[in-house]
């Protein structure tokens, strides 16, 4: 089913915490509250495909995400919004930006705190599946984790698939490269079997399931001054889908190299003495 196309129609509070300035927007047609990412933010469109790719690819997976949608920002929103910055974000991202659903009462997962709220098995699917999509935002000081109607929900993956940021230079061996980042990654200790989750979801990312995914991103985003299309790093929007289905295509194929190094990883973590506890005076 394709994502719903909504309408911002009230600016509600900005979100400080991401570098793309969030914010939670009231939409028309009583479709409720939702997290907008502005397309005119510093990091641009490819931030927003990477949001809707990945974030659509984690769903198709069964990994709890956020429901998605794009976002249409009239040309009169967000004018008569104070914060000079604010408003002129506003101004750039009039059109076609992005959302997910606003998860009211949600708070952080401190893992430490409240891992028993992610199974080891669950862990672990989303460790494999943050190394296929080189998502290098999942660490403790920023594990993109919220805990809703006590469930975890995956947030926040425009930092995935940074590569997109240089097509140019990404030749074979730097697609099948192992993600040397996943040694950060929030979950690695507390995850389960990574050669288990490895065998569950590898032989789900087919070449049809990233056609479907892919078919979400909106050809306005690649054809965005910042989108590789625009930027002139890809010839067309059709050449950017294809692009972006055989990178994380190849990848699935020769996981390999990203699940060794993580299995690597995980056994170091595990062998490595607990942080000291520091008394404060």
């Amino acid at each position: 089913m394709p994502l719903p196309t909504l309408t911002a129609v009230r600016y509600v509070q900005p979100l400080r915490e991401g570098g793309s300035l969030p914010a939670v927007v009231d939409t028309a047609d009583d479709a409720g509250l939702w997290v907008a990412k502005f397309r005119g933010a510093g990091q641009g469109a490819r931030v927003l495909i990477a949001e809707l790719l990945v974030g659509g690819l984690a769903r198709a997976l069964g990994l709890p995400v956020p429901d998605l949608a794009l976002l249409e920002l009239p040309a009169e929103f967000g004018r008569m919004e104070r914060d000079s910055e604010i408003q002129e974000l506003l101004r750039r991202s009039e059109g076609l930006n992005i959302a997910m659903r606003y998860l009211d009462g949600a708070f952080n997962l401190d893992v430490l705190a409240a891992g028993d709220l992610i199974a080891p098995d669950l862990a672990a699917r989303i460790v494999w599946f943050d190394a296929l999509t080189t998502n290098m935002d999942r660490t403790a000081r920023n594990p993109n984790l919220l805990v809703w109607q006590r469930r975890p929900w995956l947030i926040d993956h425009g930092a995935a698939l940074y590569v997109q940021h240089d097509w140019r230079g990404v030749d074979e061996a730097r697609t099948r490269a192992p993600f040397p980042m996943i040694r950060q990654h929030v979950l690695l200790t507390h995850a389960g079997d990574l050669r288990a989750a490895d065998a569950e979801l590898a032989p789900r990312v087919t070449e049809a399931l990233l056609a479907g995914v892919l078919a979400d991103v909106p050809d306005a985003l690649f054809d965005d001054p910042s989108g590789p299309v625009g930027a002139g790093e890809l010839p067309d929007p059709a050449a950017a889908l294809a692009r972006y289905a055989e990178y994380l295509a190849t990848r699935a194929r020769a996981r390999r190299a990203f699940l060794d190094a993580a299995v690597a990883a995980q056994e170091d973590a595990r062998r490595a003495p607990p942080p000291r506890l520091r008394a404060r005076r």
